[in-house]
């Protein structure tokens, strides 16, 4: 069988040549839309920030994270703070330096999680804790830019807990004018990748029996272990 002629051979090549580049153009371009969704959707305020809640939870990664966190706990906007994905090892004193805090408040009211590792992690560790203490409202501090994310996973897990996202602004992130500053928008498309494969992955977990909803270890059963909490009310509690 002989081949087509190579005037054929080209066309066909540039067919597909050109298939493959269109199709690249759509993808950038949804993406790209996307992209300015989700820039659209990092919160810029703290709403509803004088509603006090059950706990206030605090996503380990920043600095401003964890002042925040204390300055709510102080002002009585909840019960308990709970310190999220925390490297095991480190106390609470060691973490809300005891120095600027009242020691007395940090020993009956924060609770360290070392479990999470990444955010889904993070909303995992807090489902069991909240389940466990039987909380119904939560206020999430992080990063502005995490915020959506963050979101998204928590009420994945918690669909039934009221949660109030609390935004922390870090300096060197730049929301504002994002495409003048290389790094800002380089960690924005990070967190924005993240976020569609998380939104991905959870959408997939809809077609599963069960709704695809994540069954949460029971009471008693595989839930952390004592030493996977720090802080002398979670010791007490589980002694």
């Amino acid at each position: 069988m002989s081949k087509p002629p190579l005037s054929v051979q080209h066309r066909r090549r540039f067919r597909r040549f050109r298939f493959l580049l269109s199709t690249l153009i759509i993808l950038g371009l949804l993406w790209a839309g996307g992209f300015v969704w989700y820039v659209n959707s990092i919160p810029v305020t703290v709403e509803n920030p004088n509603q006090r809640t059950d706990a206030i939870v605090v996503l380990t990664g920043g600095s401003e994270r964890l002042s925040e966190g204390r300055r709510l706990l102080t002002h009585g906007m909840a019960d308990k703070l709970f310190i999220s994905g925390v490297y095991r090892g480190v106390e609470v004193d060691e973490l809300l330096s005891v120095g600027k805090s009242d020691p007395r408040l940090i020993s009956c009211c924060v609770v360290l999680g070392h479990i999470a590792e990444n955010t889904r992690g993070n909303a995992l560790e807090t489902a069991i804790w909240v389940r466990d203490e039987g909380y119904k409202s939560l206020r999430i501090v992080t990063a502005n830019y995490h915020m959506p994310r963050s979101l998204l996973e928590f009420k994945s897990l918690m669909p039934d807990v009221e949660i109030i996202p609390h935004p922390v602004f870090p300096d060197t992130v730049k929301i504002e004018n994002w495409w003048r500053f290389p790094g800002s928008t380089a960690l924005i498309a990070s967190e924005y990748n993240k976020f569609m494969f998380a939104s991905l992955r959870n959408s997939l977990l809809q077609w599963l029996p069960g709704e695809g909803r994540p069954v949460l270890p029971s009471p008693g059963g595989n839930t952390p272990a004592p030493q996977e909490y720090s802080a002398s009310n979670a010791t007490d509690k589980n002694s």
